[in-house]
């Protein structure tokens, strides 16, 4: 037999292998004639039984190029990861400008309130406690921390209102629009 006669006799069965393993065509394509390579590169006229070894050696090309394909997909994962971490981390100047303004502004909102409203609003956002563990914590009752946390909301949302209106009629006043 000679190897064109092998080709054509395990061909099909080798794509077809492939092409069930992998589910991409080109791929298969490709596997299938690495698999003849591989065969053709061993002593393969003394192979006893010439088709099972032939589909052992496309089985472990497949198994293979599968492992490879996964470990590159993780890798990619945690490259990404890398990546989204870093951007979030990396921030522009501005950007950090901004929140430490906008923290500085809710600071200002915080301490204007009453002492038990502020307390509420303390525990619930800045501390992310629960209204329940709110309740247990100030020995009050839920309904009671809701009502604090609605009122104090409405009284911060008020100002910061009435802080946005006269910044932009000041910046009317100054030429700019």
């Amino acid at each position: 037999m000679t190897e064109r006669e092998l080709f054509d006799a395990y061909n099909k069965d080798v794509y077809r292998t492939c092409y069930y393993m992998l589910r991409n065509a080109q791929d298969a394509e490709d596997l299938c004639h690495d698999v003849f390579v591989t065969v053709f590169r061993q002593d393969w006229r003394n192979v006893g039984h010439i088709r099972a070894w032939i589909m052992r050696i496309t089985m472990n090309h497949c198994l293979n190029l599968l492992r490879r394909n996964q470990t590159q997909r993780e890798k990619q994962s945690q490259v990404e990861w890398l990546h989204e971490q870093t951007a979030a981390a990396v921030k522009s100047v501005d950007t950090v400008v901004l929140e430490r303004a906008a923290a500085a502004e809710w600071e200002h909102l915080l301490r204007q309130l009453p002492d038990k409203l502020m307390s509420v609003i303390t525990l619930r956002y800045i501390g992310e406690l629960s209204i329940a563990e709110i309740a247990e914590t100030l020995n009050i009752p839920v309904g009671t921390v809701k009502s604090r946390i609605h009122k104090a909301l409405k009284i911060m949302r008020k100002k910061l209102e009435r802080h946005n209106r006269y910044g932009v009629k000041g910046e009317e006043q100054y030429g700019t629009p």
